[in-house]
């Protein structure tokens, strides 16, 4: 768990020095937390990314606690302890359903990697693959993004530093087909998990998002419950346009869990916090940096440590 909540600190060091510096800031100035600090305090949380609705519920919490005296989320001088209080409700709002990735009853696991362009979703593909392959899992990787340039060879210099082979076709084929192929393969290989990394693709464009969900009920077809996990990779510098993301995705997909990347690249990771509140979707893993280990297994306990600490 140390090892852990390093990656977590080291990586969400932008957005906590950011969110706990304006809590800071604001309660400095005014250790009785006015109306007026009040509503400061709600402005800088939603500024952060952290979601309104979060943002109002650490404020409500916090109206109350200064109105009690002798609660216990004072500190020893009697002051409101705001950041104990804010940490204790993003815990609670990202326990939102179960982390672990999902097993087939019998397989290959098959998981569908979606997201736009931009977002990390390849590598994010390459590093699950390395850390099934370090649980000691078997795994094939299928090159379905046929449409961006070079996508095909990234994966597959991916797969040769994971040592995962890859199933690929050309440039501007049916993905669906590749996918279809893939799943045979895995099937006669008697591989652990099929990884399929589908092309990046804004969520206002149907015909590619029509395009993902044709590959879900062509892979459907050979294997009824597939996939079994669906997850999305979102770009923790977007904020609150990531909570827009996943929502139009998980619309049309039906997304299973979340990968958030570049954490260690913003102070905008209390979307976060936002994501799993509002739309439930549990985050699965998170990037916290560029090496094949950085992808790391979400623990909200350690999130919200490494966020308020």
């Amino acid at each position: 768990m140390l090892g852990l909540l390093q990656k977590f600190r080291e990586g969400l060091s932008k957005t906590h020095d950011k969110l706990v510096g304006e809590i800071k800031r604001i309660v400095t100035r005014a250790p009785k937390l006015d109306p007026e600090s009040l509503d400061e305090l709600e402005a800088a949380l939603i500024g952060c990314d952290i979601g309104v609705e979060t943002a109002l519920r650490i404020v409500e919490e916090v109206r109350n606690a200064s109105a009690e005296v002798g609660r216990a989320s004072r500190t020893a001088s009697g002051e409101v302890d705001v950041v104990a209080i804010a940490k204790r409700i993003a815990s609670e709002a990202l326990n939102s359903g179960p982390l672990a990735l999902r097993q087939a009853a019998r397989p290959p696991t098959v998981v569908l990697l979606a997201g736009v362009n931009g977002t990390g979703k390849t590598t994010s593909t390459a590093k699950l693959a390395h850390q099934l392959k370090q649980d000691g899992r078997s795994v094939l990787l299928a090159a379905c993004d046929t449409f961006r340039a070079a996508a095909i060879e990234q994966l597959k210099i991916w797969g040769q530093r994971t040592g995962c082979d890859v199933i690929a076709g050309q440039y501007g084929a049916d993905s669906a087909a590749i996918a279809f192929d893939a799943l045979d393969a895995a099937i006669s290989r008697k591989c652990d998990y099929l990884l399929i990394d589908t092309a990046g693709c804004l969520h206002t464009k149907k015909n590619l998002m029509d395009e993902m969900a044709k590959m879900r009920r062509v892979i459907r077809k050979r294997v009824p419950d597939a996939p079994h996990e669906t997850l999305l990779a979102l770009d923790a510098t977007t904020g609150v346009n990531g909570l827009n993301q996943a929502r139009e995705f998980h619309q049309a997909l039906g997304v299973t869990g979340l990968i958030v990347t570049k954490l260690d690249g913003t102070a905008k990771g209390g979307i976060v916090v936002a994501i799993n509140r509002e739309l439930k979707i549990p985050v699965k893993f998170i990037g916290v940096g560029e090496q094949a280990d950085d992808l790391q297994p979400f623990d909200a306990k350690a999130f919200a440590d490494a966020l308020f600490s």
